[in-house]
């Protein structure tokens, strides 16, 4: 099995995390700017199996777009031209930062850790992949 590559697109970072080659545990891999975020997929991608890459969708909490649904959707149009033979997701991103903010404190992290917006926004695409991975195993039941 291929493993699935998440992504939390932002206008200065971009989270990245990936799953083990089963798709039962989603990690923590990266962050960069989104200028880098197309040359890392074909550098991860050309080392690595890889079946899919979910993108943290952004809508509000009423179901319309934010500012940035735009960007992520032109940002997944993009990626399925560059990766054709790779399926592309869109995820439901909502409260993802505060559950990240939330894992983080949890996990005992010191608060200079939380403070590097970096690692939100990895732990932000951990969490999107990990529900991805769960919504799509409660569609196989």
């Amino acid at each position: 099995m291929a493993r699935l590559i998440a992504v939390d697109y932002g206008m200065k970072r971009v989270g990245i995390a990936v799953t083990d080659p089963n798709q039962v545990i989603a990690t923590p891999l990266t962050t960069l700017s989104p200028a880098e975020l197309l040359p890392f997929l074909s550098d991860y991608i050309s080392g690595n199996p890889v079946e899919g890459i979910v993108i943290g969708y952004p809508l509000k909490q009423d179901n319309s777009p934010t500012d940035m649904t735009g960007r992520v959707q032109a940002l997944a149009k993009k990626i399925k031209k560059k990766f054709r033979d790779i399926e592309v997701f869109l995820h439901d991103e909502r409260f993802t930062s505060g559950m990240a903010l939330t894992a983080m404190i949890s996990g005992g992290t010191t608060k200079k850790y939380r403070r590097n917006k970096a690692n939100l926004d990895k732990i932000s695409a951990t969490i999107i992949l990990q529900s991805f991975l769960e919504q799509k195993g409660l569609r196989k039941d």
